[in-house]
């Protein structure tokens, strides 16, 4: 799949997904990836913000990214995910994630914009689209996701990317998996997408 550009869209997302979490703070430093959390106002649950500098090239981080299906094999605890429709640069996707015994399995739907940067970055806006489809038995729907990946060339063959997202996950969730989860997933998600860019 392949997305282009849709940069007033993506722009406008951007800002309205970065202004509710300002205060980051140092979480964890950790073999080249850094994890910063904020407090967001409103919600019991902290907004994520990783960032990893890989040894690759753009295309080969957007291909792993645009492989919708494949790109669950290092997003932290996924367990299935699929492209439900693509339109220009616009795409929209189906996830089911694993979750630890008793709490509920979560599922997602998000809308992605991207947008191409003249600096030849890719910044790519997840909006979370509960509605999208109907929920689905056995899983809880996560109710608000707002975020988004950046790619930004850095030169001598290496990119930096971000990640930064903050979620409602949706029903009951225990404050120590919630307080594991948003510095887990960006410093797993980053450092599996890391292993298997380096590689090609």
């Amino acid at each position: 799949m392949r997305i282009k550009v849709a940069a007033l869209c993506a722009l406008g997302l951007l800002a309205a997904s970065t202004v509710q979490a300002e205060d980051w703070k140092l979480a964890k430093d950790e073999d080249g990836i850094k994890v910063f959390l904020s407090e967001v106002p409103g919600s019991r649950y902290k907004a994520y913000r990783g960032v990893a500098t890989m040894k690759a090239d753009m295309a080969t981080l957007r291909a792993l990214q645009e492989d919708v299906v494949g790109s669950c094999a290092w997003i932290h605890e996924c367990k299935e995910q699929k492209l439900l429709k693509s339109e220009g640069a616009q795409s929209w996707t189906y996830t089911r994630f694993n979750t630890p015994w008793p709490v509920t399995p979560r599922d997602s739907v998000l809308h992605v914009t991207s947008e191409t940067g003249g600096d030849g970055s890719v910044t790519r806006v997840l909006q979370g689209v509960p509605k999208y489809l109907p929920e689905a038995d056995g899983f809880v729907r996560v109710t608000e996701v707002q975020g988004f990946w950046k790619l930004v060339p850095k030169g001598a063959g290496e990119v930096e990317v971000t990640y930064q997202v903050h979620t409602e996950p949706g029903g009951s969730v225990p404050s120590w998996l919630a307080n594991s989860f948003v510095v887990d997933a960006p410093f797993n998600t980053l450092k599996a997408m890391r292993q298997r860019a380096e590689k090609r």
